[in-house]
């Protein structure tokens, strides 16, 4: 049964061969033409999946170029970064010099400038070592300030460093006077235990009329500094030994928790 139907088949095959051969050339064409336009979809699937696996090629890689930009894009924006960083401390640097060789022009004594180069953690309100020495002509007791006000003065001196010993220290009095009418007089005491930045003023006359806000200067009184240099400000006064004399606090104009720079005056009119 199976070899006769396979005989019809080819039988059928062999005479739509005939036929086709000796169709004329028009009507040939125009049924080859039908029978091709019947597999046309097939061959455009096969050409469209083609194009489809081109394109996700050229997608992937596009997305691989696209990570490799970014990354260059992230390391020139973190070297700019950089660039612009050390380009504000410069700047911040050359504005801060300036800022001391104009402030220092000012200013009516011979100084020598200095840096902070050592701090003690267990002192680190009491004391600072500088570096300048006897070499540099620096002695015992010279006064120390920064471009905020008064720091202290020498106590020991070698020959390329120096101790100093900061104001609200009980090593470290300074006579000084309040900017007001009457100009009273006092010394500087020891720092607040609470704030170091804050120290006491003692030795006000009874009626001395302090009010905050007035600033504290330093008077030649006791010969060790020079009048004028700016010590603080007044943040409150009362009156103590049962009002034979009055007492303030003084906020110090220096940042003596973060000094590095300072300058020692060498010399003064006394």
């Amino acid at each position: 049964m199976l070899k006769k139907k396979r005989y019809i088949l080819l039988a059928i095959v062999a005479v739509v061969a005939f036929v086709l051969v000796n169709l004329p050339a028009s009507t040939a064409s125009r049924l080859r033409l039908a029978i091709g336009s019947q597999f046309l979809p097939f061959f455009g699937l096969a050409r469209f999946s083609q194009d489809v696996a081109g394109s996700t090629a050229d997608l992937a890689l596009s997305k691989s170029e696209l990570i490799r930009q970014n990354e260059l894009l992230r390391r020139e924006n973190e070297q700019l970064k950089a660039v612009a960083l050390q380009a504000n401390q410069f700047a911040q640097e050359n504005a801060r010099l300036s800022q001391q060789v104009g402030w220092q022009a000012k200013m009516p004594w011979r100084m020598k400038a200095a840096h902070v180069v050592l701090r003690d953690p267990a002192n680190w309100w009491s004391t600072v070592q500088i570096d300048v020495g006897s070499q540099q002509g620096i002695e015992p007791n010279m006064p120390v300030m920064a471009i905020d006000g008064l720091v202290g003065r020498i106590t020991a001196v070698g020959l390329t460093r120096s101790q100093v010993v900061l104001i609200g220290d009980p090593n470290c009095r300074v006579a000084a006077y309040v900017e007001n009418e009457a100009r009273d007089n006092g010394v500087t005491g020891d720092s607040s235990p609470l704030e170091r930045e804050l120290v006491e003023l003692n030795y006000l006359g009874r009626n001395a009329v302090i009010k905050p806000g007035h600033r504290v200067l330093t008077s030649n009184m006791g010969g060790n500094y020079p009048s004028g240099i700016p010590v603080g400000v007044i943040v409150d006064a009362r009156q103590v030994d049962y009002g034979l004399s009055t007492e303030a606090r003084v906020k110090l104009f220096a940042k003596l928790g973060s000094l590095e720079e300072v300058w020692v005056i060498t010399q003064w009119s006394r």
